[in-house]
């Protein structure tokens, strides 16, 4: 009985035990046992990405029959564009790089954002590299025949490339060459200080036959981690759908491989997006128009999630336009919820969502009140220490008493070695007398496991703490400590709580009492510095409270 309450003790305490265990299982290519995280299809984040854009089939874009055949309409050849360009568009938040081949965004670089390998240099989201291919396209299809797609060359239409001082928004607008007498213009709108853009799609009939065009969009990604991914800690990279029945769905790269990726298909809204650390694109296209999704693979280490909506019929020499909305940016909580109801799950908490959300709202008041994101996170593990004192007092009560009772249990097991069955008798006997529950302190630590669960995960996933300072030597919260300091102090107080907590009457149990300290303590030196003053903060006032609470029941020492 006295190893189960350890183990939960031990499961309270660190529960960084899980993670460790989860990492090292990835690591020898089996499944995580608690944590499952996607296979990575990939063996380095180094090797090429597959087809170069420029190989990319023009029907590489699936009909709506998709998702029950698999059908890909003939699209015809890629437009050898002569005066194929690059269109570079700059606001106050982003560089946007547009592909006159299929008016598609090729590169993005969020400006307020620096590169955690190359701190001098923007985040780039978006990309077409040889590192990275990662693009957002759109266009039409139709059994009607071919129309422009994002292989199609369109002609941008000179504007200012330069949100200037005073203006609140820019445009850029890119006019497509007829396809079987159908011609499409995209329109482009970004406000100033936002991710999101109004993405304006006309579609005119110069033809004197009716059409009925479909719509895609589509995010296309290799299946590479982004770069500076920890070994030590797992987070999803890869598509996700959002549907109002079905809500947040990923969907793991490893399992389009397979063809055996599981969403919603059908829905009249919702939304397509491609997830990473701390940041992610969405394609949001209008509520109460009918839409199919897709996740698929387009080629070796390449896939691609979307959505395909029927528009109306339209008319010889008519037009009719569709606005859908695209995000590319952090993984900003509020702002996300404030552009479409559920796009903010792209900041993912996995099965602790409903603890996560008011943990993160609590922490974001803080930091408004605090405007420090360190002293945020120290304030919040005060306030939950605070909230569960009872709770932790009457585990630290019940661990005292079987501190206290110790010197008689260790004594008595020396005396019946020999005889185990007396031995469990005799113990029994001892914790009746002295009214110890050997499982006292489980129940009231372990209820407040996911709690401290759900802030591990809001701070691992909150972008905020990047490039976001505390004190001294700690300028960056998402980064691990540059010096160790928090680390080494992480270890000190961890081996002090052992101190404190009743040793182990089994000799063997008593040494990994003080080795398990040490061992897990490794990690921390290479978590963010957010995390571990986290668990720093919660070790300090778990040490106070216990130590407390050891001295009013006299056994400080023992």
């Amino acid at each position: 009985m006295n190893d189960i309450r350890r183990t939960i003790l031990w499961a309270a305490f660190a529960f960084s035990l899980v993670l460790l265990w989860d990492q090292w299982q990835l690591h020898n290519g089996k499944p995580a046992t608690f944590f499952p995280a996607p296979v990575k299809t990939v063996e380095s984040a180094n090797k090429p990405v597959g087809k170069p854009a420029e190989a990319v089939k023009a029907n590489d874009v699936p009909s709506t029959s998709m998702a029950v055949a698999g059908e890909v309409p003939q699209q015809g050849a890629p437009s050898q564009l002569s005066d194929r360009r690059r269109v570079d568009v700059e606001t106050d938040l982003l560089k946007l790089s547009f592909d006159t081949e299929g008016a598609s965004l090729v590169k993005t670089e969020l400006l307020h954002y620096s590169d955690a390998e190359k701190p001098d240099q923007p985040v780039v989201l978006l990309d077409q590299s040889n590192a990275r291919l990662y693009l957002s396209q759109s266009g039409l299809i139709s059994a009607q025949g071919a129309m422009p797609t994002h292989k199609t060359g369109f002609k941008w239409q000179a504007a200012s490339t330069q949100l200037k001082e005073g203006e609140k928004e820019i445009t850029v607008r890119f006019v497509s060459e007829p396809i079987n007498q159908v011609q499409l213009i995209k329109t482009y709108t970004i406000e100033r200080h936002s991710y999101a853009m109004q993405v304006e799609h006309e579609v005119i009939n110069q033809g004197g036959q009716p059409i009925t065009p479909q719509l895609y969009v589509q995010l296309l990604r290799d299946g590479n981690p982004p770069p500076g991914e920890s070994s030590f800690y797992s987070t999803f990279t890869g598509p996700a759908v959002y549907t109002p029945t079905q809500k947040y769905q990923k969907v793991d790269f490893s399992e389009i491989e397979k063809n055996k990726a599981t969403f919603e298909k059908k829905a009249d809204q919702g939304y397509v997006a491609m997830v990473q650390h701390y940041f992610a694109a969405a394609w949001i296209l209008p509520n109460d128009m009918a839409r199919d999704f897709f996740a698929r693979k387009v080629d070796n280490n390449l896939y691609a999630v979307g959505m395909i909506a029927t528009l109306k019929e339209v008319a010889p020499g008519q037009s009719q336009k569709v606005k859908a909305q695209f995000y590319v940016g952090p993984q900003e909580e509020k702002k996300l919820e404030a552009l479409y109801p559920g796009l903010e799950l792209v900041k993912d908490y996995g099965w602790l969502t409903i603890l996560a959300k008011p943990l993160y709202w609590l922490l974001d008041n803080l930091n408004n009140l605090l405007h420090n994101w360190g002293w945020s996170i120290v304030a919040l593990v005060l306030l939950l220490k605070i909230a569960f004192y009872w709770l932790n007092a009457q585990a630290y009560r019940s661990m005292a008493k079987m501190k206290a009772v110790n010197p008689r249990v260790m004594e008595m097991r020396e005396r019946l070695k020999d005889n185990p069955q007396q031995m469990q008798m005799e113990m029994m006997k001892i914790y009746r007398e002295e009214k110890v529950n050997p499982l006292g302190g489980c129940f009231p630590i372990a209820i407040q496991i996911p709690v401290f669960i759900a802030l591990y995960w809001v701070l691992l996933s909150t972008v905020e703490m990047r490039n976001a300072p505390w004190i001294l030597w700690v300028h960056d919260l998402s980064a691990k400590d540059p010096f160790y300091i928090l680390p080494l102090l992480m270890t000190g107080t961890t081996l002090l709580q052992t101190w404190l907590n009743p040793t182990p009457p089994d000799p063997v149990q008593a040494k990994l009492m003080w080795i398990m300290p040490l061992a897990f303590s490794v990690m921390f030196f290479v978590f963010p510095a957010g995390l571990v003053l986290y668990w720093l903060t919660n070790n300090i006032l778990s040490i106070a409270q216990q130590w407390l609470i050891n001295k009013q029941m006299g056994v400080l020492g023992k």
